[in-house]
């Protein structure tokens, strides 16, 4: 029996290579063409759907790719995810659900052709934008630029990167037909020198037969072209096409035309509603694109989860992500079909050749619910801790070597008989302040406080300050976001008349990993008869770790419902499932069904702010729209509003009803914190305004950075449809502020610099749709 079995293992080795060795023979080209891109010299309309391997578990993927092909999509494009391969500096992994050669053979076993989009930097709404935490500990490294160290890593892992990939490219046989150079780059800055270099390195990985491109906004692209890539588009729903195309169009005149992600929906924030795009606009604008034989890639075609801590989060100001990408995408987070897949494939059937479209695939997994239960096991978060570090100044995680999790910083303090300020300089993220054990407050990053009130204190009381870190920004120059607390803690107070500035020193730092080793720790140490490192401690008892256990006779995939608990993160099986926070909107974790098993499972809740009730079970739907705010998220404070009434405008006039980028010249340089855009009316026979991006210059006509922006105060807000007026500065062309229908003009947006600052002129764009709706006319712009 092991003869026949040895020999069959030995026939089939050999089937096997002479397979791979008459797939390189035979392996093919991808080229551009007039008009046109050439798969094996014949004209090729690439219809790509976009996912991401490590937002699907691995068991799943295989019915991923077969959902994107029953759409009728040929093509698959996929980020490969720096961070989540190099944890760590110099050690790589590419195995299990980050083996992304496995993901592309799978796709390649479908008949999909592969599109490899490998950075460095990919956005994505992922942990730093796909760059790993580590960079941080060189303090004054240039992110994305030709910083010596920062090229040396890339270089680095774009090495790994080919050693996985190059063997299948279509030169060898493989997939992969096309790999990006960096990503959106003209929205960082304009740095060709730096663009080049990533294109060198990325084609000394190996990549330098495939075919090269690079894709950014049509209002930027000219910046960072380089003359030796393909250009591609990056728009969503709505937009109007031609117009997009229109300047690429000028310039080469004989180029193929690509959206390289045409944005179904959009991403969620914590905080705001649920964000959802209409599905005929979808359908519109492919069917659009298909009839003109415009390529495209679906971004997202399946969204996913982003499990663990690889939510990122957005700028200005900062906007954390959701665990959940469902993305309103076609294919939603746990793989199924939904309307708009239904339309979708309607449309896409009228260009499959005349030939019927593949089955749609069962899904990967039943959808079963799991009871309530209660976790009644507890352990302190000080029991979840690593190694305290004693310190005369502050350290940020990234000085503590700590990629992900919180932090406790304490300290004695001094003798104050007033109240007063405590100042944190700054807190990345969420922090709760504690005087002996009793809660304070909370100061949270993304409500930009950055001080709390305290009251007197007496000699030799401890400080804890009780930091949890969210996902990295991922978008803008603010990606080089340091957590914790990342430069200093000041008291500020009166004695004897006069003004007291304190800088606290002598710190005891404790970091607490995000990990489930980490929590498994915490219930090991239960019997240890030093619990915890003093001076660190909390009144509230309800801070910390929660375990339970819970018996399936059947598995599948379920929704594990949060509204109980306060803020952090679920591990269930050792699998971590994402952020939860108590605010919402999403308020379900995806939990799928190839992470449970038969009989007994574990789960493990950290919850850093405490539940209302230990309680947890498994539903039969995702809750993605629900929120639990103490106030509402719309700035309509009527104390916000300034009074107008006899200050005189720094610009008015009229605006043109064109899509395009408009300049609002100031009659003189204005110094103000706060810009007033005050919109009288607008063009056509519309009842809202909406406006898509708003830029300000200063002295010298530049520019200024937009990443401490905030809105003060909008009269009118369109919530539902997440129109709120920090979507007028949020670097995102495709996303407005839009005021309610049938709200009465004027309309008053009012912008907070975050400081003063000397203006000259406003720059405006509307609507990128076609008509441009809501489109701004008559204005008056104030600064104060």
């Amino acid at each position: 029996m092991k003869r026949k079995f040895l020999i069959k293992a030995i026939i089939a080795t050999w089937f096997l290579s002479l397979a791979t060795l008459t797939a390189q023979a035979r392996g093919g080209d991808f080229t551009v063409g007039k008009n046109t891109f050439l798969l094996h010299g014949k004209p090729f309309v690439v219809k790509a759907a976009e996912l991401h391997y490590p937002r699907i578990p691995h068991p799943y993927w295989e019915q991923r790719i077969k959902m994107c092909k029953s759409l009728g999509m040929n093509t698959i494009c996929i980020y490969v995810f720096w961070n989540i391969h190099e944890q760590q500096e110099g050690k790589f992994d590419f195995t299990g659900n980050n083996d992304v050669a496995a993901f592309c053979r799978l796709a390649q076993k479908n008949d999909m052709f592969v599109i490899v989009r490998p950075g460095p930097y990919v956005c994505a709404e992922w942990e730093m934008g796909g760059l790993p935490w580590w960079l941080l500990k060189k303090k004054d490294i240039r992110l994305r630029e030709d910083d010596p160290y920062f090229m040396a890593r890339v270089k680095a892992f774009e090495t790994e990167v080919g050693r996985q990939l190059v063997p299948l490219t279509i030169q060898n046989g493989g997939p992969i037909i096309m790999v990006q150079v960096e990503n959106e780059y003209g929205s960082y800055g304009i740095n060709k020198k730096y663009v080049s270099q990533i294109r060198d390195i990325v084609k000394a990985a190996g990549f330098d037969k495939v075919t090269l491109f690079q894709c950014d906004w049509a209002s930027n692209f000219e910046n960072n072209g380089l003359n030796d890539l393909v250009w591609t588009m990056n728009f969503g729903t709505g937009s109007n096409i031609d117009a997009q195309f229109k300047r690429l169009k000028e310039l080469r005149p004989d180029a193929p035309l690509m959206c390289s992600e045409f944005w179904s929906g959009w991403f969620d924030k914590w905080g705001a509603r649920h964000e959802t795009r209409p599905a005929k606009d979808m359908v519109a604008g492919i069917d659009e694109m298909l009839r003109k034989n415009i390529s495209f890639s679906l971004y997202m075609t399946h969204g996913g989860t982003s499990f663990g801590h690889w939510a990122g989060a957005n700028s200005p100001g900062f906007a954390p992500d959701v665990a959940s990408y469902d993305y309103d995408a076609p294919i939603n987070e746990y793989g199924h079909a939904t309307p708009k897949f239904w339309e979708l494939r309607k449309t896409m059937e009228k260009y499959n050749g005349g030939k019927r479209l593949p089955d749609v695939p069962k899904p990967a997994a039943p959808i079963i619910t799991i009871p309530k239960m209660t976790l009644n096991e507890f352990s302190p978060l000080t029991l979840g801790t690593g190694l305290p570090t004693t310190s005369r100044d502050i350290k940020s995680f990234e000085e503590m070597n700590l990629g992900w999790g919180a932090m406790i910083y304490a300290t004695t303090l001094p003798k104050i008989d007033k109240s007063s300020r405590l100042s944190l300089n700054d807190a990345h993220d969420y922090a709760q302040i504690f005087i002996d054990h009793k809660l304070i407050g909370t100061i949270d990053r993304t409500k930009n406080e950055k001080s709390i009130m305290l009251p007197p204190v007496k000699k030799g009381e401890k400080l804890n300050i009780l930091i949890e870190a969210m996902g990295r920004i991922n978008f803008g120059r603010a990606v080089k976001d340091f957590k914790g607390i990342t430069e200093s803690v000041t008291i500020d107070t009166e004695e004897n008349g006069h003004d007291v500035s304190y800088h606290l020193k002598n710190w005891v730092i404790v970091p607490i990993p995000d990990s489930y080793q980490n929590a498994q720790h915490a219930f090991d140490k239960q019997d240890e008869t030093n619990r915890c490192f003093s001076p660190i401690n909390f009144s509230s008892q309800s801070i910390g770790y929660y375990r339970g256990y819970f018996d399936l006779e059947k598995v599948g995939d379920t929704f594990l419902n949060l509204e109980q608990w306060g803020k952090g993160q679920v591990y269930v099986n050792g699998h971590a499932l994402g952020r939860f926070w108590r605010i919402g909107p999403q308020q379900t974790l995806y939990l799928p069904g190839c992470w449970l098993k038969k009989g007994r499972n574990e789960i493990i809740i950290m919850d850093i702010v405490g539940p209302k009730a230990p309680v947890v079970w498994g539903q039969n739907q995702p809750e993605l729209n629900k929120l639990q705010l103490e106030k509402t998220s719309k700035h309509n404070n009527p104390c916000d509003r300034p009074d107008l009434n006899s200050a005189q405008p720094v610009a008015q006039g009229q605006l043109l009803a064109t899509d395009l980028c408009q300049t609002l010249n100031f009659d003189r340089p204005t110094k103000g914190r706060y810009i007033a855009i005050e919109c009288l009316n607008v063009h056509g026979t519309n009842d809202h305004v909406a406006i898509a991006e708003l830029y300000a210059l200063n002295a010298e006509g530049y520019r200024i950075s937009r990443d401490s922006w905030s809105t003060k105060y909008a009269d009118s807000e369109e919530e539902d449809g997440n129109h709120t007026g920090d979507k007028a500065f949020d670097q995102q062309e495709s996303t407005y502020w839009k005021t309610q229908k049938g709200s009465p003009f004027p309309h008053l947006l009012v912008i907070d610099l975050g400081k003063e600052q000397t203006i000259t002129a406003l720059q405006h764009l509307s609507r990128t749709e076609k008509e441009t709706p809501g489109a701004m006319r008559g204005y008056k712009i104030y600064v104060y």
